[in-house]
């Protein structure tokens, strides 16, 4: 990630939530390289490689599924952005699960608590942030998916989630483009992190099409251009280009049938 060490001096602070592992820990490994050296946090229930944590990456442990949990920490962020003036302040939106099954055969806890992580934590940490975001400049950086495009049947909570993502997304970069914020939303597809794992399988279904460290070095690519929107790699891009063109229901259709290829045993 070489290309980026000189991208932007201007950002001081970095707020990322599950940055240690998959996605969330390449941010870091990125962002820790800008020659600017911005202080970083990561906010999640489990800490972040030692090697971070000795390179002054702070952790502040945090359930982000509950509200209240993030109320708590909200005051320690904001102390944590004040210690480190002088740039810009990004915030990562990185936290997400997903499930595999069909709605009614899944617990329901399940899926309230996948729309408390993948949704409410974003909007919760957005609105908190943003004064100070708007006070020094900045941006959002809300990690969505290539499932944001269509329905997913079997995923349908996740899919839903990653929706709600890319339109909340699209529409603060257009309330906040006077504002000197931007709010990028990445769309990766099948990557190697343990998603699939933390969806119930033992073993990825499918061949993932890249990794973490190439996801993050086209989001910041794109989040330097300030650019509103970024699907990550050639295939999902194609995908993505193809199956916009095609009736919502037949994309629902289509989808279903290669989810159900996938079913677990």
């Amino acid at each position: 990630m070489s290309s980026l060490k000189h991208a932007d001096k201007k950002i001081s602070a970095v707020v990322i939530t599950g940055g240690s592992s998959g996605i969330g820990e390449s941010f870091i490994a990125s962002l820790i390289k800008l020659e600017g050296n911005p202080a970083i946090c990561n906010l999640s229930r489990s800490n972040p490689a030692k090697k971070w944590l000795d390179q002054g990456v702070r952790h502040i442990s945090c359930d982000l599924t509950l509200g209240q949990e993030i109320e708590r920490v909200v005051p320690d962020i904001q102390t944590f952005i004040d210690e480190h003036p002088g740039g810009e302040v990004l915030l990562i939106n990185n936290s997400g699960f997903g499930g595999y099954g069909e709605f009614d055969s899944q617990p329901l806890e399940r899926d309230l608590t996948m729309i408390d992580l993948n949704v409410r934590a974003c909007v919760h940490l957005a609105g908190r942030l943003l004064p100070k975001l708007i006070e020094r400049g900045g941006g959002i950086i809300n990690v969505a998916s290539t499932a944001c495009f269509q329905p997913t049947p079997l995923m349908a909570t996740y899919g839903a989630t990653k929706s709600f993502l890319h339109s909340w997304s699209l529409a603060l970069s257009d309330e906040l483009k006077g504002k000197g914020v931007r709010v990028l939303c990445v769309c990766p597809g099948p990557t190697a992190t343990n998603f699939f794992r933390a969806a119930g399988f033992k073993e990825s279904p499918i061949n993932v099409g890249t990794t973490p460290d190439a996801v993050v070095e086209e989001s910041m690519k794109a989040y330097f251009k300030r650019k509103w929107i970024v699907t990550t790699g050639f295939w999902n891009k194609m995908g993505v280009g193809i199956s916009s063109k095609l009736p919502k229901v037949l994309v629902t259709k289509l989808s279903g049938g290669t989810l159900r290829k996938i079913r677990q045993p």
